[in-house]
């Protein structure tokens, strides 16, 4: 009896640390989205207006879909032909679900930040994946 019990207590204990492990499920739907945008500023080198946009992206952390925000400037690795450091600021932000990034997208954060910041960039390139 006491050999079947431990392998009772064995296995309870195997299958709650799989689960620590693995971490929480996902709702169904979710995939994971990564949302990466570049941006240019029409005023290349301007070290106000860069800051200015940096502080604006950083609001964006406030919509509540947002999981993670990384917001960043080129990091002067080494200059290959693959590496494009070309852009003044980036920013990454994960989203559960793509709903969670159009709910995002329309959220009046995100719509404050492009009325307060639009007119420092020349050009945006956005970057939408999920997980393969």
């Amino acid at each position: 009896m006491d050999f079947d019990r431990r392998q009772a207590l064995t296995g309870i204990g195997l299958t709650a640390a799989a689960v620590a492990v693995a971490g929480p499920a996902k709702a169904e739907g979710s995939v994971g989205v990564r949302h990466q945008v570049f941006f240019w500023l029409k005023r290349p080198g301007n070290t106000g207006d860069r800051a200015k946009l940096v502080a604006g992206l950083k609001t964006l952390s406030a919509v509540p879909q947002v999981r993670e925000l990384h917001v960043g400037v080129p990091a002067g690795t080494e200059q290959r032909d693959v590496v494009d450091s070309s852009f003044d600021v980036s920013e990454l932000m994960l989203f559960d679900t793509l709903a969670d990034q159009k709910a995002y997208q329309e959220h009046p954060t995100h719509l404050a930040f492009v009325a307060a910041c639009s007119s420092l960039w020349r050009k945006v390139v956005v970057y939408d994946t999920v997980p393969a």
